[in-house]
């Protein structure tokens, strides 16, 4: 813990470092990641809220809640009154590009078992072929008491693989090549034997779930949300280890900070980390920030409408999702005067057009809370010949009414099943969101 005198983080780089890899490699999906917040929460002394019962919430307490296992808003309720300092929220999302496992997936083809897929967001194809693959997610099934339940597994071993088609047999594949989804990204797990029938995929998860939860009554898997997942754990690469490479850095690496910031926060302010899932195919869920989640979360902590909007006044978002450094090999994907790069700080992302949701106030805020925290920031601009991404910030604002501004570390291979940031970046940003739920005036409040 802190002392309540300081806003100097815990952490030193290293010691921060380890813990974003081991929350990376334990959280092969949106619902595993929640699980791990869930279980820091707890050990932080935060209190479970559940959507169907009422609530209570009370000055000084300290509260998570979750929606489909894969969103979760952690809060603490600060002694200062959130209509006249507002709530200081940071937001970010569980869930990354992937491919998901189709409903009925079972292929049988040349003598081999595969699995159909279904791509997953904007994912980059190409790195998922010679991985070494796993499976992971939630299983929802019937137990011996004829109640459906749902649980997490994780195979962890690498029982999968998307082979790639020798060079000889696809004499342009480093010219030019296309993936196609339906046909060549079915991953192998077996060789079929003729003797006997391969079981069905939900008695595979069956036998899963009763190897990793001893003493658990199944009866019948009924369905299933499984993704594939790289098996190679997260590291620091680079002659000097300046680099964290890892699948799903956009945008754990966000929930991560979001989650460690929360939970050094003094209790003076009321202080809220929502991280939504659904980002990656456009928010549109009960769960995903174009959903109600967080608006509802705020009218049961605010049910009166004049207090709750006067408290959104004072408040400030702060979108935190990855930002594209500028790559060395092809430095002109970039604006000139706009390239962030690996190791140099956060970003803040400005887009006239509303893709992201920062405003010269926010971002006036986010600077001073960078210069109190001693951390140097960077801006982020795309080429205005490109298209611009988008983050859950203009969401958002646009669905509870308040301040917000976009930020992130620079990320080279976004989208890919193996992205890479900076080593100093996460911790660079976890000093300025310190600040932010320790800042002395309403952010919202010019």
């Amino acid at each position: 813990m802190t002392d309540p005198s300081s806003s100097a983080p815990v952490f030193n780089g290293p010691v921060f470092n380890e813990g974003l890899l081991n929350f990376l490699r334990e959280s092969p999906t949106p619902y595993h990641a929640v699980a791990k917040m869930v279980e820091a929460l707890t050990l932080a002394g935060f209190q479970p809220l559940r959507e169907g019962d009422s609530w209570r919430l009370e000055p000084g307490g300290k509260y998570w809640v979750t929606r489909n296992d894969s969103s979760i808003i952690a809060f603490v309720y600060g002694s200062e009154s959130p209509v006249e300092q507002g709530i200081r929220m940071v937001g970010a999302h569980t869930d990354s590009p992937c491919l998901k496992v189709k409903p009925q997936p079972e292929l049988s083809r040349q003598g081999y078992s595969q699995l159909g897929v279904e791509v997953y967001g904007g994912a980059l194809l190409a790195p998922w072929f010679d991985r070494d693959l796993s499976l992971a997610g939630r299983v929802s099934y019937r137990d011996q008491e004829g109640r459906v339940r749902s649980t997490l597994v994780d195979f962890k071993a690498p029982i999968a693989i998307i082979p790639s088609l020798a060079i000889h047999l696809d004499r342009e594949a480093n010219r030019q090549r296309s993936i196609n989804a339906q046909k060549e990204l079915p991953p192998l797990l077996l060789v079929d034997t003729p003797e006997a029938d391969q079981p069905a995929f939900r008695e595979r998860l069956k036998t899963q779930i009763l190897s990793e939860h001893d003493g658990l009554a199944v009866d019948e898997v009924l369905d299933f949300e499984i993704a594939l997942y790289d098996t190679q754990s997260p590291a620091m690469v680079g002659l000097s280890q300046d680099f964290i490479a890892s699948a799903r850095l956009d945008n754990l690496l966000s929930c991560y900070v979001g989650l460690q910031s929360l939970l050094q926060a003094d209790g003076r302010h009321s202080a809220l980390l929502v991280c939504n899932d659904h980002e990656e195919v456009g928010s549109a869920s009960a769960c995903g920030a174009k959903g109600p989640m967080l608006q509802q979360f705020l009218e049961r902590l605010l049910p009166e409408t004049e207090t709750r909007l006067r408290a959104l006044d004072a408040s400030l978002m702060i979108s935190a999702d990855n930002a594209h450094g500028v790559h060395p090999n092809f430095a002109d994907r970039h604006d000139e005067q706009h390239g962030p790069r690996l190791n140099r700080g956060p970003v803040i992302k400005v887009n006239a057009n509303q893709r992201y949701a920062t405003t010269s106030e926010s971002s006036a805020v986010f600077r001073d809370l960078a210069a109190r925290a001693g951390v140097s920031v960077q801006t982020f601009v795309s080429r205005s010949d490109m298209e611009c991404g988008s983050t859950i910030g203009p969401i958002t604002s646009a669905e509870v009414g308040v301040k917000t501004l976009d930020v992130g570390v620079p990320t080279f291979a976004m989208h890919s099943i193996r992205e890479l940031a900076g080593r100093d970046d996460a911790l660079a940003l976890h000093h300025i969101l310190n600040e932010f739920y320790r800042y002395p005036y309403p952010p919202g409040r010019s």
